[in-house]
């Protein structure tokens, strides 16, 4: 019996000892297993944000803290990804639940300040910002951030000395620069001249010389006042118009306006127009939406027309709009009885490199309104594009060609060009 037991003794050691060592292996092997797992789940998720497969991440992250709801870095990057979708609101509560835990993270605090600005709680994300420079005061990511939201609070006399701090630190900080020049003087009136010309194959060809000058004398008052040559039909016109503009409020206006010419068919001897519009903000995709409603009167030599339009400008990512106008005229000329006429239009804007922005668009019956080339006697399509290129912080020049295919064959295409300085 005593062989027995001395050899169960020697096994029993050897099954512990390779327990042990087993446990040990499975100790040191573990850090680096769950780290291999970590580096693939994050690694999937760069990869797909690269590719802007912003739902696929998203997807990626929630996996992930479904087997590991206690992962911090899993949390951070939902944050992330919820707040580059628009849902502002969950992405700063999951940033929040991250700084629970760790209250000194600076990405995850500029991450914070970043959905606050987004949802216009500046005063907000300048006192996450202040945190977060406490921890790193000479990062030019937070110094920069914190120089935006000063600016957009008004102090500007802070924010251009937090713009200075970050290029002390990052001299080739281009958000930085562009932050200082921004910072200049604002300017309040916008003077643009212009010439159009029209090619019709129908008639001889028309020409507008144009001048503008906008001006916004405070946050709720602005005013426009135009001069416009015409040379249509062998026919010579002269307009002055003149509008007012007041914001209610920051989301509220109401516009005035109205117009004279001298006696002749080719464009209204005067017009007179009123305006509504209202602004939103969205947490979404959809950055925000401008609608306005215009009623427009214009009187020409023995006809009248009423046009009633509605506009809307949709603020898309990555600085595209979408612009989509609607007229309803109502249409009265010598010796024809009275018709409501629609017309509309449609622009697509897009950036095409710095300083060059680009749009094309789209409109049905959108011709002028008079006796002589009116929307009441024909049909028209017209497709155009145009470009905007920013010469200086002040200066600008917009082009534009536009083809129009009317009823009975007719075809009108349109060139013009534009410049405008700001002071």
């Amino acid at each position: 019996m005593r062989p027995i037991k001395k050899n169960s003794g020697v096994l029993g050691h050897v099954v512990i000892q390779t327990i042990l060592i087993g446990a040990l292996l499975l100790l040191f092997a573990a850090p680096h297993l769950a780290g291999q797992s970590t580096g693939e789940w994050q690694q999937r998720v760069l990869d797909e944000v690269k590719g802007q497969h912003l739902d696929t991440a998203l997807k990626v992250v929630e996996l992930r803290l479904a087997d590991e709801p206690e992962d911090l870095e899993a949390h951070g990057w939902r944050g992330r990804l919820l707040a580059w979708k628009g849902r502002w609101s969950e992405g700063e509560a999951e940033y929040k639940r991250v700084l629970e835990k760790v209250p000194n993270d600076t990405d995850i605090l500029t991450g914070l300040a970043d959905v606050l600005l987004w949802q216009q709680k500046n005063t907000e994300a300048l006192q996450v910002l202040e945190r977060a420079k406490a921890i790193s005061p000479s990062d030019p990511e937070i110094l920069g951030r914190q120089a935006r939201v000063l600016a957009l609070l008004g102090r500007t006399v802070e924010a251009r000395s937090q713009y200075q701090k970050t290029l002390q630190f990052d001299s080739q900080n281009k958000d930085a620069r562009a932050g200082l020049a921004s910072l200049r003087e604002p300017t309040k009136h916008e003077l643009r001249v212009g010439d159009d010309v029209d090619f019709l194959s129908y008639a001889s060809n028309g020409q507008t010389e144009s001048a503008s000058l906008n001006s916004r004398w405070n946050q709720r008052w602005s005013t426009n006042f135009g001069l416009s040559t015409y040379q249509r039909f062998n026919q010579d016109a002269v307009k002055v118009l003149a509008s007012a503009s007041f914001h209610v409020r920051a989301q509220d206006w109401v516009g005035l306006g109205g117009a004279v010419a001298n006696h002749q068919g080719v464009v209204p001897t005067s017009e007179s127009f009123f305006e509504y519009g209202h602004a939103f903000r969205f947490e979404n995709w959809v950055r925000g939406l401008e609608s306005s409603y215009q009623q427009h009167w214009y009187w020409y030599q023995g006809a009248h027309v009423l046009a009633l339009t509605t506009s809307q400008i949709v603020y898309l990512p990555r600085e595209w709009t979408w612009s989509l106008n609607l007229t309803g005229a109502r249409t009265g000329f010598v010796g024809t009885p009275v018709d409501w006429v629609p017309s509309g239009w449609s622009k697509l804007g897009f950036p095409l490199q710095h300083r060059l922005t680009g749009n094309l668009f789209f409109g049905v019956g959108s011709e002028n309104f008079s006796q002589i080339d009116q929307i009441g006697r024909i049909s028209a399509h017209t497709y155009g594009g145009g470009l905007r290129y920013q010469l200086a912080d002040r200066q600008d020049i917009n082009g534009y060609f536009a083809r129009q295919n009317r009823s009975h064959d007719q075809i009108d295409n349109s060139f013009g060009l534009s410049y405008g300085i700001r002071f």
